[in-house]
């Protein structure tokens, strides 16, 4: 293991009011020691995390470096282990004043250095690397050049925060009028890691509209298409997409991605006539067990899993031992309320009884009078979703397992949950609902 010394920061000797003789030409450096300097600020010490290797680390810049005659400058950004540049690699070269280091390319060096994020091992998951910029003149082998100071990067790996399945939240998104009208109803469809580095996906409803990706809810970096090629463009053109349920992979090694139609659904005489009284009820992706998940309203009868409301991928269960087997037997099932659980990792399903929280009112099913309550379902512990639900003008609640027992309204129409509370007016459109019970809010995200 190198050693991943933690030095001082030191400035190298410059040029200065120098000669520097090269091949038949004679260059002055006129920059005096210190004028040539890296000017960003630099943190306290930087965090790593593997689920956020694309993000931006570092944007490093300097001034301008001064040869004393009108002549073409290059820079290279140089790192460091040792500390001394004894062991100088090369960052990235540029002819401007800045280069930036991503997250990633900081991680690679700490894990050159030996450092680890897994506290079951020895070895420490603190240290640092030094940077500077060389700056010079012609090709890059040239001894007509001049340093800047060098600085210290403090760095801390650390384990990404994921659940028991291992897969974290991304902090890559999708933005767009096919998703939540640009970022102004509520945030971007969420991507997760995979077993690849810089391969994510996501699981969403679109809407008939456009899209891109985007880090971190922001434009700070954004991908689009730019020719309907499925490569991904920074910046690049917004890509085409119509209504319907999907599943996106984007993947950052090749810059390239796919939207393929993707959804799992309950079907049978338990829930929808076997398709006949409308679309399959949808189960919603839970990346902290790798799992699909779905609260529903059963009736008497039997039902099915099966994808894209279609009959070519289908399972049921031969044996009736909570094992999905591929055109396997109905699902006997009972009227109630229960979270239904797919996991394709084990190849089981579970039924189990369970509190359904739904949306309630004359803004969709006339208090109950005009169907059931829109169903919402539990993707982690106390957060509950539902998309898209089609409301019109009028007032909800929200009410557990379609009776009012219990329901919660809002007094003040604040976004809190209030048990008994006012009802809470509503205009038509579609909905993105989200409902967090550790804090007792809610969200109406209208994004159609």
């Amino acid at each position: 293991m190198k050693n991943f010394k933690i030095f001082s920061l030191f400035i190298l000797a410059m040029i200065g009011l120098n000669s520097c003789e090269t091949d038949d030409d004679v260059v002055f450096i006129a920059q005096e020691p210190g004028e040539f300097v890296l000017t960003n600020t630099i943190l306290p010490e930087y965090i790593l995390t593997s689920s956020t290797g694309s993000n931006l680390g570092e944007r490093f810049t300097w001034t301008s470096a001064d040869f004393g005659v009108p002549t073409n400058v290059s820079y290279d950004l140089q790192r460091s282990i040792m500390g001394d540049f004894s062991d100088a690699v090369l960052v990235g070269t540029t002819a401007g004043n800045e280069i930036a280091m991503t997250i990633g390319q900081m991680m690679a060096v700490a894990t050159e250095a030996g450092l680890d994020a897994n506290p079951a091992t020895p070895a420490p998951n603190t240290g640092s690397f030094a940077v500077r910029v060389r700056a010079y003149v012609g090709a890059s082998g040239s001894t007509t050049e001049i340093f800047s100071d060098a600085k210290t990067i403090s760095v801390v790996l650390q384990e990404a925060q994921t659940g028991g399945s291992g897969i974290s939240e991304a902090t890559w998104g999708i933005v767009g009028s096919g998703y939540n009208d640009w970022g102004n109803a509520g945030s971007d469809g969420q991507f997760y890691t995979t077993a690849t580095s810089n391969v994510y996906v996501a699981y969403v409803t679109l809407l008939t509209g456009e899209i891109k990706f985007r880090e971190n809810n922001a434009w700070d970096s954004d991908f689009g298409d730019t020719g309907a090629d499925g490569t991904l463009d920074a910046g690049g053109d917004n890509i085409a997409v119509t209504e319907g349920d999907y599943k996106i992979t984007m993947n950052l090694n090749d810059n390239t991605y796919t939207i393929e139609p993707f959804t799992w659904g309950v079907v049978g005489s338990g829930y929808n006539d076997w398709g006949n009284t409308g679309p399959d009820a949808k189960f919603y992706y839970d990346y902290t067990t790798d799992t699909f998940k779905l609260g529903v309203r059963l009736v008497d009868g039997e039902i099915k899993f099966r994808q894209n409301n279609q009959w070519v991928t289908d399972f049921g269960d031969s044996g009736a031992d909570g094992t999905l087997d591929a055109g396997g037997d109905n699902i006997l099932v009972t009227a109630g309320h229960y979270t239904i659980t797919l996991d394709f990792n084990s190849n089981e399903y579970t039924i189990e009884a369970d509190e359904i929280w739904g949306i309630v009112g004359s803004g969709y099913n006339d208090w109950g009078n005009a169907g059931a309550d829109f169903a919402l379902t539990e993707v982690n512990p106390d957060i509950w979703v539902g998309d898209i639900a089609t409301l019109v003008d009028g007032e909800i609640k929200f009410r557990v397992n379609n009776a009012w027992d219990t329901d919660f309204g809002d007094t003040g129409a604040d976004g809190t949950l209030d048990a008994g509370g006012d009802n809470i007016a509503v205009t038509a459109g579609k909905y993105r609902i989200r409902l967090n019970l550790s804090d007792n809010t809610y969200k109406l995200n209208k994004v159609q």
